[in-house]
């Protein structure tokens, strides 16, 4: 089969939960179609509703990672023992027959010989039911020994992983693909190895494209309004984005990696003042030690106040967004 496809077998099995925005997004997605029949007031509210669902999916990024892969148990698993066939019950009931003596109430009312065929009854159903848990315990069998065969096919590579060889990192990275959502949002992610427990992730911040320029809301009227995103909100949720993308990407590296840092830093359009020109610099650089990233609370964390829980570098202002940072040196926290 070969190590990938092994890979997105087991990926497979374990599918990810996805959080409440990404549920309610495909919902709305579904009644697009419907969208020409409805009414004017509730193709407003429906408008409404999928602008606001869409601010919540990218300001509630951070929620959602993927499955824990266990890279020592994956090394270290056996093929499980294949069952054999057993009669306990068969063997339980039989000796209930043979050791059966009449009692003098059995003698007295005619019920031995009925007493008898209940019991012969019994070896029967005792040899189908110690048949039926061989089947059983085979079937289990064949399902466990597949998703051995699968474990086995990637033990290579992790026991690549583990030694923190850089190709079987990237490779793994690269198959799981743990960044897909934050990707379709307009973002790109680049994981570079600095050795066997930390690694280097670089996230390019797309605001044009991702953070809305226009909101939507319902008048009074029940009339749809559309109007320009006030400058303040727009920066304020483009960095509500940018710390929740870093947390996300941290939480899925540390799901697939056995590493202890990662540093995170996301690079975006900003204006450089030494030149005067709108440049591709970093405006978030953050470096995240797996044991604080697990103490913290995603589902009620503001994304934005948490990067005070790791050694950071960022300027923000509500009149300016954010400006040019100094991007953290991995050297500093090997």
């Amino acid at each position: 089969m070969g190590w990938k496809s092994a890979l997105r077998s087991l990926e497979a099995a374990q599918p990810r939960r996805e959080r409440a925005a990404l549920l309610r997004q495909r919902e709305l997605e579904r009644q697009q179609d419907q969208l020409e029949q409805m009414e004017e007031l509730e193709r407003a509210r429906y408008e409404v509703e999928v602008f606001e669902n869409y601010v919540d999916v990218i300001t509630s990024v951070h929620k959602d990672v993927g499955v824990f892969w266990d890279w020592k148990t994956i090394l270290s698993s056996e093929a499980p023992e294949e069952p054999k066939q057993t009669n306990a019950f068969e063997i339980d009931a039989l000796s209930k027959l043979e050791n059966y003596k009449p009692g003098m109430k059995d003698r007295m009312f005619g019920r031995v010989q009925n007493k008898r065929r209940v019991l012969a009854r019994a070896v029967d159903t005792g040899r189908r039911k110690d048949d039926e848990n061989y089947h059983n315990a085979l079937s289990q069998y064949k399902i466990d020994y597949s998703d051995w065969g699968l474990s086995n096919e990637l033990a290579e590579l992790a026991e690549g992983i583990l030694a923190g060889e850089a190709n079987a990192i990237v490779d793994v990275v690269t198959t799981i693909d743990p960044f897909e959502e934050i990707i379709n949002l307009g973002s790109n992610v680049d994981v570079r190895v600095v050795d066997s427990r930390l690694v280097d992730t670089e996230i390019q911040v797309n605001s044009e494209v991702v953070i809305p320029k226009k909101t939507k809301s319902l008048l009074k009227s029940g009339k749809l309004s559309v109007r320009n995103m006030s400058k303040t909100k727009y920066k304020l949720l483009y960095r509500d984005y940018v710390c929740g993308c870093v947390l996300r990407i941290a939480r899925e590296i540390f799901a697939i990696l056995p590493i202890n840092m990662a540093i995170i830093t996301a690079v975006g359009d900003i204006l450089d003042a030494k030149s005067g020109n709108i440049e591709n610099k970093p405006i978030l650089s953050v470096a995240i030690p797996g044991e604080t990233l697990d103490s913290l609370n995603f589902e009620t964390l503001v994304p934005s106040d948490s990067m005070d829980s790791f050694a950071h570098n960022m300027k923000f202002y509500k009149t300016k967004g954010f400006v040019l940072v100094e991007k953290l040196n991995p050297a500093d926290f090997k």
